[in-house]
């Protein structure tokens, strides 16, 4: 039997640095932004600085900017799982960025699954570490419906 995660539309995204998982992701997220969208970035390491870094030298509206740099970027799971929850409570549009090792993705899409019961308005993309995942990206690649890259959401084509 299926979990309920795995039965809605899954995006995955692969990444080999926090600059490299910013690259990707910024654009997206600006976008997200621009259409009222809620965002909440999952994450196993602290990606503010980094994030500040890239953010000063792109070349965004100033708003966007100071919206995206208020984003938490920090590492601290049960706040924004209980974020996440509020939001499908209050039927607001989510996009939830999980950037982190493999056990790490899994372990937050299963507490995804554990706190949130309706998810038709909430976007979740797994975001892995290249060089973690190495081999094993046609796998990963498989379980997914679609791969973000920093031109966007492409369709993965199945064979």
């Amino acid at each position: 039997m299926k979990n309920k995660l795995e039965t809605e539309e899954k995006v995955c995204a692969f990444y080999a640095s926090d600059y490299h998982f910013e690259m990707i992701t910024l654009p997206y997220v600006y976008k997200n932004i621009e259409n009222k969208k809620d965002i909440v970035i999952l994450t196993e390491n602290d990606l503010k600085d980094t994030v500040s870094n890239l953010i000063s030298k792109m070349n965004f509206k100033e708003d966007r900017k100071k919206d995206i740099l208020n984003l938490d970027w920090k590492n601290n799971d049960l706040s924004k799982f209980r974020k996440i929850k509020e939001n499908m409570d209050n039927n607001i549009n989510t996009v939830v960025l999980v950037k982190g090792n493999e056990n790490y993705i899994r372990n937050a899409n299963k507490n995804l699954e554990k706190w949130v019961e309706q998810k038709h308005n909430l976007e979740i993309i797994d975001c892995y570490n290249i060089e973690e995942v190495g081999d094993k990206v046609d796998e990963i690649i498989g379980k997914y419906n679609k791969i973000l890259k920093t031109s966007g959401e492409k369709n993965i084509i199945k064979n």
